[in-house]
């Protein structure tokens, strides 16, 4: 009979306060630890810079949308008005910025929204159906009173025992491996 071996996912170490919490991120980060998060039950102030994040680039998809719906409204009204079907209306130009300028701010609008929307959930990765973390049976307490350290194994200063060992060293009161 083959036993079924199960991969890990990581190692979650529990803390029960905040400010224990932020100062194991702040170690983690200053021993270079790339794969890791932390997860309370609210947000706690400082804890983007204890962990070392960067700005959001959710940012960047919004603007690259909303830059591509404005340059698509401006060519769709003047390819409709000047190119494809040009009628002289009153002597009034084919083309004029000052008339294009509403669908243009209209799709701006909405192909900006498009990019944070489709930005974001390609930056979090989404949709991820399932997520090793919601079988383990602890961290149901990250929603209700307790923090989390979760350093997963891709991450390239990721030793098994000596991981362990750090996050008991930092102050953690449990650390249980997490299986996929």
């Amino acid at each position: 009979m083959s036993e079924s071996v199960s991969k890990v996912y990581g190692l979650i170490a529990e803390f029960e306060t905040p400010a224990a919490t932020m100062r194991a991120a702040e170690q983690l980060r200053d021993l270079g630890f790339q794969r890791w998060d932390v997860f309370s039950p609210y947000p706690v102030h400082g804890m983007d810079q204890a962990m070392g994040l960067k700005n959001s680039k959710v940012g960047w998809f919004s603007f690259i949308g909303g830059a591509t719906g404005y340059t698509l409204g401006m060519v769709m009204i003047w390819w409709m008005n000047a190119a494809d079907y040009p009628i002289v209306v009153g002597g009034k130009p084919f083309f004029s910025p000052f008339s294009a300028f509403p669908p243009s701010y209209e799709l701006t609008i909405l192909l900006g929204a498009f990019g944070a929307l489709f930005g974001m959930l390609f930056l979090n990765r989404l949709p991820r159906l399932h997520h090793p973390l919601l079988k383990h049976r602890r961290f149901a307490l990250a929603s209700h009173d307790r923090f989390f350290i979760v350093i997963e194994t891709a991450d390239p200063k990721y030793q098994p025992e000596a991981t362990r060992k750090l996050l008991e060293s930092l102050g953690s009161t449990r650390v249980e491996p997490v299986e996929e």
